[in-house]
């Protein structure tokens, strides 16, 4: 029999990624904006007849835009995980919900793990921060998994911009007292699948929160200096500089945490998921755009 999950965010990096995947006996539903839009979210009901599980991968990214948006990230980033949560507990279905390393504060050390304290300094990681407490209070059996850093091929994200800043200019300033570890969109899909393939299967899978990224750590001037080097092997314009700068060097609307590593080995010893090193992530991701530039 085929199981129907319905997924959010279905034009986003992780809900193409999702769509994209072959999970046998699995119907991967992500319909479009028009017909499922987290801001104003329809009748539930229809869409959700005869789904086995939803996964929210939906969300208000734009953190700096939050900032002078929060209604809009707020209606996006907490009620609508609420009423899809809500709706998940009442048809008796697992609901997995993406959220991010953003919940963290401002200052201390990662890695994070799971059950350190949130306290976001920013509306972004607020509003994410109150949807995951609805997800926790609807009573819906429930995976929450925190990524970080999501880059792809598809989509806006660091990667895709710096190497679009990097063909334009000759040099770039970017930020180095920020540390974090990215995440491939694609491997943040296929965990989410083998997450929501457990719940589905197993009916005793408690619920809980689980940090989700690749392993190892770097910075995004790091996370840059990388992606550049993997580019101008490939043979893309590069800038001849790429200048390390502070936090204070680049003020931002939104306040972003210093630390927000992910400690993942919660997510090692429940499902058996580790996900390879983000470097090789990030190489897979520039080759295939270098290939869709020739």
């Amino acid at each position: 029999m085929t199981e129907r999950w319905l997924v959010t965010g279905g034009t986003g990096q992780v809900g193409q990624a999702l769509a994209r995947l072959d999970i046998p006996g699995v119907e991967v539903i992500a319909p479009p904006r028009a017909e499922l839009d987290l801001a104003a979210l329809p009748d539930l009901d229809p869409l959700l007849e005869g789904v086995s599980a939803i996964v929210n991968c939906g969300a208000y990214t734009a953190v700096d835009k939050a900032e002078s948006e929060p209604l809009m990230a707020r209606a996006i980033n907490t009620a609508a995980p609420a009423r899809l949560a809500a709706a998940a507990a009442r048809m008796g279905i697992p609901i997995i919900h993406v959220s991010t390393d953003y919940v963290f504060p401002a200052d201390g050390h990662g890695p994070r793990r799971e059950d350190d304290a949130v306290a976001p300094v920013s509306v972004y990681g607020q509003t994410k921060a109150d949807g995951e407490d609805a997800v926790r209070a609807s009573g819906a059996r429930h995976a929450i998994v925190r990524t970080a850093w999501v880059v792809s091929a598809d989509g806006a994200n660091f990667v895709k911009t710096m190497l679009r800043l990097g063909a334009e200019r000759d040099s770039l300033n970017v930020v180095a007292d920020q540390r974090g570890c990215p995440t491939h969109a694609g491997d943040l899909a296929a965990a989410l699948a083998a997450i929501t393939a457990r719940f589905t299967g197993d009916a005793q899978q408690a619920s809980g929160t689980w940090h989700c990224s690749n392993s190892g750590e770097t910075t995004w001037h790091g996370l840059a200096t990388h992606t550049f080097a993997v580019a101008a092997d490939c043979g893309m314009k590069v800038p001849a500089q790429v200048a390390a700068i502070t936090t204070a060097e680049y003020p931002t609307p939104a306040r972003r945490p210093a630390d927000s590593r992910l400690d993942c080995s919660r997510l090692s010893a429940d499902f058996g998921i580790a996900l390879r090193p983000w470097q090789d992530a990030v190489d897979e991701i520039v080759r295939q755009l270098a290939g869709r530039a020739d």
